[in-house]
């Protein structure tokens, strides 16, 4: 009798892993651990008898899906994670790209900074202090915040312009604010570029740009040897006071600097604004609206430009190259 219950119970229990163990493939895409497999009831011998029959395929090392055709991004990046685990989606990768040329590359994969781990070809590991407190909770597969990938990203950041980048293109995004950066912030004790981070997010909530305004007076005004605008010149519009962030009065230029930071616009903006100063260029309107390319990866070229629409309105002055490696000549028209 006791043998007959024990026998049910165990037939029971199998049957309910073999449960989750469905469910959880059908969760992670037809993906699943080796543990995963033998807790839903799978021997040794029954894991390479479905590897046999073609019933699951060898991903990496203890992972496994169940086809045996070409993998999903998806399907990828559950194999990444599992073959990391405990382990999140990072870098490039947080996010399913939307463009099928960048589904091919490899998938990014954080794991704490405490563990070592040899990963195969089609997987980057990055080493993460906590990285508990820095995983989206319920994300599947697994992966960081938003705000915590993006300064991950800045860590390794080769330029201002860059870590500008990662921000304009993480702002905004699944509701991702300034103060869930700032919050983010301070699981990133040793990132670099931190103050510059810092004033960037209070540019933001103050609806101001002193960092790109102070950028374009370094970058193009000064190394380049235009004349000096007068910054924050007053004017009344309809909507009343404004103030212009650079006024060349003498020669009826203003050049408003834009620093909004949107991931949808961000391309286009820079576009946009080349667009604009090649018109300008050619002698049309007097308004110019630089924003963070112009500024900080083109000074140069935004530097000959400007300096021409200035001698288009009357200055006599020539532009200096910022250094040796200076392309202002190229752009001169």
């Amino acid at each position: 009798m006791d043998t007959d219950i024990d026998a049910e119970r165990t037939a029971r229990d199998l049957a309910a892993r073999r449960m989750w163990a469905a469910r959880e493939l059908e969760l992670q895409d037809g993906v699943a651990s080796r543990a995963q497999l033998t807790w839903g009831g799978y021997s040794p011998n029954g894991i390479r008898r479905a590897i046999r029959r073609r019933e699951l395929q060898p991903v990496h090392r203890g992972v496994y899906v169940t086809h045996t055709g070409p993998l999903t991004w998806r399907q990828r990046a559950w194999a990444a994670v599992l073959y990391a685990g405990p382990a999140a989606l990072c870098g490039p990768s947080v996010l399913e790209p939307k463009l099928t040329d960048e589904s091919h590359g490899p998938i990014h994969v954080a794991i704490d900074h405490t563990r070592r781990l040899d990963p195969p070809p089609g997987i980057v590991v990055h080493r993460v202090v906590g990285l508990s407190r820095q995983m989206f909770a319920g994300a599947r597969p697994p992966r960081l915040k938003l705000e915590d990938n993006a300064l991950l990203r800045a860590r390794g950041a080769t330029s201002e312009m860059e870590v500008i980048g990662l921000l304009a293109d993480t702002i905004g995004r699944r509701g991702v604010t300034t103060n869930a950066v700032r919050t983010a912030l301070k699981r990133h004790p040793r990132l670099s570029r931190r103050a510059f981070v810092i004033d960037l997010l209070a540019d933001i909530d103050a609806g101001a740009c002193s960092v790109l305004e102070h950028a374009y007076l370094i970058r193009v005004e000064r190394a380049h040897g235009l004349p000096p605008g007068t910054r924050q010149s007053p004017r009344q519009t309809p909507n009343g006071r404004e103030f212009r962030d650079v006024e060349y009065e003498a020669y009826g230029l203003v050049v408003e600097l834009d620093g909004r930071l949107n991931h949808e616009s961000w391309k286009a903006q820079g576009r946009d604004a080349d667009r604009d100063l090649d018109d300008l260029a050619r002698g049309g309107r007097a308004t110019a609206r630089l924003r963070w390319p112009q500024v900080y990866d083109t000074a140069c070229r935004t530097a000959a430009r400007v300096s021409q629409i200035l001698k288009n309105r009357g200055w006599t002055g020539t532009p200096l190259p910022c250094g040796k490696g200076c392309d202002l000549a190229t752009w001169e028209f």
